[in-house]
């Protein structure tokens, strides 16, 4: 997601106005389409005062005409939407790593509130919630028909008071529970040396991650004598945040060259990001640790390292968030903002994120085999998602090649991360380089 400068909100409403009135003059024969699209402007506004006249009980215009919008946006993606102005507020203030409420990174599937990812740390960590729960009701009134930022806005408040959500989980009774809502200050970045390798894990890609992660990596090169025998970076659960951080925390790994592209529907609308000279972990053999719900910047990074065979990527496939918002204040935000889709994502070797995620080299899961057959929750899971066009062109024939999932043995305490141990176990082994050299072949 990338802020746009607020001049070009009314710019480009202007332009459009321009073209479509000189339009009208120069060719009057010929109906444009703009005719078309004001016709059905004139209808929405024939409804809206039918409503406003008629409806059974009296209505909020504002409210109205910003679920209007929001229907349309979410209509398109589920990442496209209307955020009013005090939404916007705290967007801004969401991206500096601190704000009042529970601690989760949600969307919108089906009508309910969908849990994303939970954030470390947080009252909704703390009381289980899980990636994939559906939230359908807050203090006892359900969600369904409520737009996301409603739902957000509900769930957020002063710290301190307590809150009831339903949480409803696939195969089992729904849950009531009772959280206390706190400021949310999120840790991006932790860091220890586990078993005598580093460790540094990056809850979310705001204004703090990469300078964090430099400071990680310094701080355990002290610790460790200088030198670090292997490094971890575990970016299970992180749900993404700012293209940015994604360059910079990608640079601390790579000697400069291409990090992402983004590509719109123009074919000159091309932006290649790459990363700054001087990498700092050098030759430090590197495992990259991600799960399902690695999202958008960590699966850049996830993808970035990858291709460039700086180190091992290992865990679950990603969740696949592959495309760019555009978030574009409306009067300064005075009148809130548009956020919409205008990107995606490719790696530096082509490869579309969207809806396919990033493929582990090697897949270990966190759980034991349970025999169930069990669905991805991913991006391609959401309404409205955009589909991967690399995959479009692949014949339907053609079989995937059946992956091979290191499971944690049956009675694994799920507490002792068997993600995280085999990745230990990877780098000490002194099979790191010929592993490396495998995926690459």
């Amino acid at each position: 997601m990338k802020f746009v400068l607020p001049a070009l909100g009314s710019v480009a409403a202007v332009a459009l106005f321009a073209f479509s009135t000189t339009h009208q003059s120069a060719v009057a024969v010929e109906r444009p389409a703009y005719d078309e699209t004001f016709e059905q402007l004139e209808l929405f506004a024939d409804v809206l005062a039918r409503v406003r006249s008629q409806y059974v009980v009296e209505v909020d215009d504002s409210a109205l005409i910003e679920d209007a919008m929001n229907g349309m946006l979410q209509s398109l993606d589920p990442h496209s939407s209307y955020i009013s102005p005090e939404a916007f507020r705290e967007m801004r203030m969401d991206t500096k790593g601190e704000y009042g409420g529970l601690g989760m990174e949600v969307t919108m599937e089906d009508g309910f509130v969908k849990v994303i990812s939970p954030i470390d740390d947080t009252p909704a960590k703390r009381a289980g919630v899980k990636a994939g729960d559906f939230i359908t009701e807050i203090e006892g009134k359900s969600l369904l028909g409520a737009t996301l930022n409603e739902a957000v806005t509900q769930m957020r408040g002063k710290p301190g008071e307590a809150i009831n959500i339903t949480i409803v989980r696939e195969g089992e009774d729904p849950l009531y529970l009772d959280i206390t809502r706190e400021v949310i200050k999120r840790q991006t970045v932790k860091s220890e040396i586990k078993d005598g390798i580093g460790y540094v894990r990056i809850a979310q890609f705001n204004e703090k991650a990469a300078n964090g992660l430099k400071d990680a990596v310094a701080k355990l090169q002290k610790e460790n004598g200088g030198r670090l025998p292997g490094l971890i970076l575990d970016l299970r659960g992180n749900p993404g945040g700012l293209l940015t951080q994604s360059i910079e925390v990608s640079s601390v790994f790579l000697n400069g060259g291409e990090v992402v592209s983004t590509r719109g529907r123009r074919a000159d609308d091309v932006n290649v990001y790459n990363a700054e000279k001087g990498q700092m972990a050098k030759n430090v053999p590197l495992v990259v640790l991600v799960d399902g719900a690695s999202a958008s910047a960590s699966e850049i990074v996830a993808g970035a390292l990858q291709d460039k065979g700086r180190g091992l990527v290992v865990g679950m496939t990603t969740f696949g968030k592959g495309s760019v918002q555009d978030v574009i204040p409306l009067r300064g935000g005075r009148d809130g903002a548009l956020k919409i889709t205008t990107q995606r994502y490719y790696t530096p070797n082509g490869r579309s994120i969207q809806a396919s995620g990033i493929n582990p080299d090697i897949s270990i899961s966190a759980i034991p085999d349970d025999g169930k057959d069990r669905k991805r929750f991913s991006e391609a899971s959401l309404p409205n998602s955009i589909a991967n066009e690399d995959e479009t062109e692949v014949s339907k024939d053609e079989t995937k090649v059946e992956v091979k999932i290191d499971y944690p043995p049956e009675e694994y305490e799920i507490s002792d991360d068997y993600q995280l141990q085999q990745a230990i176990a990877l780098l000490k082994s002194g099979t790191y380089a010929e592993k490396l050299a495998e995926v690459q072949e």
